[in-house]
């Protein structure tokens, strides 16, 4: 669901849940695929496929991987991931301003909360009415159309 606002400088649109969905299921791909290859480097094999859990290295580095991914280009002047540029959306802050890395650091941690309580803090973006899941209304943020 898109709702329109009107933010100081403009009309903005808040990127709903589905677009937001799509754009995730892209960066997972991408960030998955980062962390398969820098973990078969580091320890000889794709922790997806060989034994998962089997050396807690392996997890760390998936942990890594997509902290860097997220918080990078969402503070970055695009202020979007591949996903997210790809559907044309983008992150920022309450003042429609680009994130800092902090922010952006702390936006990706507080998707491991929404992660671990059933997905509610995702499924939260489909019934906000600023389609804000939970770890957005932790860090401050919205997801705009471009």
């Amino acid at each position: 669901m898109e709702q329109a606002i009107n933010h100081p400088d403009t009309s903005v649109i808040y990127a709903g849940f589905w677009i937001r969905a799509a754009a995730f299921i892209i960066d997972l791909l991408i960030a998955g695929a980062a962390a398969g290859i820098i973990s078969r480097i580091l320890f000889g094999n794709y922790y997806m496929y060989d034994n998962p859990g089997s050396d807690p290295g392996q997890g760390a580095v998936s942990l890594i991987v997509n902290w860097i991914y997220f918080a990078w280009q969402e503070s970055s002047a695009k202020q979007a991931t591949i996903g997210k540029l790809a559907v044309g959306i983008k992150v920022c802050t309450e003042n429609g301003e680009r994130l800092s890395f902090a922010n952006a650091t702390g936006r990706y941690f507080a998707k491991i909360l929404s992660t671990i309580i059933l997905l509610i803090g995702f499924l939260m973006v489909a019934f906000d009415k600023k389609a804000q899941g939970l770890h957005d209304k932790l860090a401050k943020t919205f997801v705009i159309y471009r």
